[in-house]
């Protein structure tokens, strides 16, 4: 969005700075951990720099603790930015975020399947999946192909769909807290805080609980106190209290067992509450290059498999096995993942954003379906 003052050069409005930051830089580390993961191109590779992809297939993954926080502190933004009890539309919340998600998730789902029958024809490999079935299809589409059991057609689907469970129980707190018959005005934070609290005590210690929400509230939740214990408006006790919640659940969790994934998310949500709500200007050439990077990271999520398995079987029919035209290979599918991305979202995202908001504005105005329940 561009606007024009006095006749002076468009100027971008201000964004959340850090949140940019964030969103640009954990993107890439996850492009980077799939590259290294994935692949033949990375066990080539390897052997000029070992150290380097060992670190990025293994640790560099729990950078998707940085989504999750986030997640969580623009949720509590939108749904309850006060942090008051009650939520007047909750089905509307639930189809506006699905909306948000999945049409894009779906595309790109489509084009993975197309892309794996690609690569099929001058590799194989354990990163190719088998043919997409309708079945498999329809529960991407629905979000829920982890919780029925289908294979996945990208590496990325899993967060997608627990992304949405989050904010679907995000929306039944909300929702559900404003049901007692005096909301107190601490109810929503201390019920979310309780969340916290249980995900990392108990769900997120057993792996067998990683196709659920459930496993990852306590980094989403540790993000929806971030925002509420930074609200400048908040009683200074009242913060302390949120802000203690924080690092002392999380802390809690560390010494029970210390999760470097947790460690992260406490980071991150620190970060957040002391500069998150931090608005900047693009003063300087770096900043529209960052805005643009978180701008687009949903997309870079969503189509970088699909265009690194291409990349790698291309090189591994068409290029020397020498590490170092598989490293440059490697290189190649980094920056063609964010150029697709960049691709995708101005002709994927960015339209079906726009028209979903357009449709949700007309029902509201009452020139179309009412998303309010009856």
């Amino acid at each position: 969005m561009k606007g024009v003052a006095g006749g002076a050069a468009a100027v971008a409005p201000p964004q959340f700075g850090l949140i940019n930051v964030l969103k640009a830089g954990a993107a890439q580390l996850i492009v980077l951990h799939h590259l290294a993961f994935y692949g033949p191109m990375a066990d080539r590779a390897g052997e000029l720099f070992p150290d380097l992809v060992g670190w990025l297939a293994s640790d560099a993954r729990i950078a998707v603790q940085v989504f999750l926080v986030i997640g969580g502190f623009l949720a509590a933004k939108s749904l309850a930015p006060a942090g008051h009890a009650g939520l007047a539309d909750p089905l509307g919340a639930l189809w506006q975020r699905y909306l948000k998600l999945a049409p894009p998730f779906f595309a790109a789902t489509l084009l993975a399947a197309a892309a794996g029958a690609l690569a099929a024809q001058w590799m194989t490999h354990e990163s190719i999946s088998a043919p997409a079935t309708v079945g498999q299809l329809a529960a991407h589409a629905l979000l829920l192909h982890d919780v029925l059991g289908y294979p996945a057609l990208s590496a990325g689907a899993w967060y997608v769909a627990i992304d949405f469970q989050l904010y679907a129980m995000a929306v039944l707190m909300a929702w559900g807290a404003g049901l007692a018959m005096r909301p107190r005005a601490l109810l929503l934070p201390l019920i979310a805080a309780a969340g916290v609290i249980l995900s990392l005590l108990h769900f997120n210690l057993d792996p067998d609980w990683d196709n659920w929400g459930l496993y990852f509230f306590g980094s989403y939740g540790l993000g929806m106190l971030a925002w509420w214990a930074g609200d400048a408006r908040r009683p200074a006790r009242a913060a302390l209290l949120l802000a203690a919640l924080i690092v002392l659940s999380a802390l809690l969790a560390l010494l029970v067992e210390f999760r470097s994934r947790i460690a992260l998310a406490l980071l991150t949500a620190c970060l957040l509450l002391l500069w998150g709500r931090v608005r900047t200007h693009a003063a300087s050439a770096a900043w529209p290059a960052v805005n643009a990077l978180a701008r687009s990271s949903y997309s870079v999520f969503l189509v970088h498999f699909p265009v690194c398995l291409v990349v790698n079987a291309a090189f591994t029919r068409f290029a020397p096995p020498a590490p170092e035209w598989q490293a440059l290979g490697m290189l190649l599918a980094w920056g063609a993942s964010v150029t697709g991305g960049a691709l995708f979202y101005r002709v994927v995202e960015a339209p079906l954003a726009a028209s979903d908001l357009m449709k949700s504005r007309k029902a509201r105005s009452g020139g179309g379906t009412s998303l309010r329940p009856g």
